[in-house]
């Protein structure tokens, strides 16, 4: 395991939450970060900015699941659909994933 896996594993645990990724009758609840939206990306004190999350790879992978456009990820009770997945790989390892996401209701 390099050391960007290792950073990241290590700030998805300490500032993670659980949420729950679900694709066509298939779900996995996995721990995921959700930095908070910059100063610019704030307009009346609500938040413009697409819904970005950060997740480890393994846990998706281990249900078989490929994050992608059209899937839904749930954060308490809002839910959000995908508008991209982008790879974090850790040299030739695929090690996570940013998952970009609109809606929020």
């Amino acid at each position: 395991m390099g050391w960007i896996t290792t950073s990241r594993r290590r700030q998805i645990n300490a500032k993670g939450r659980q949420m729950v990724l679900s694709s066509h009758g298939t779900s996995v609840a996995l721990k995921a970060y959700s930095p908070p939206p910059q100063a610019a990306q704030l307009q009346d004190g609500v938040a413009k900015a697409a819904f970005v999350v950060e997740i480890m790879a393994d846990e998706v992978n281990a249900k078989g699941l490929t994050p992608a456009a059209d899937m839904e990820i749930t954060d308490g009770p809002k839910f959000y659909t995908l508008t991209d997945a982008v790879p974090i790989y850790d040299g030739p390892t695929l090690c996570g994933w940013r998952l970009i996401a609109a809606g929020g209701q």
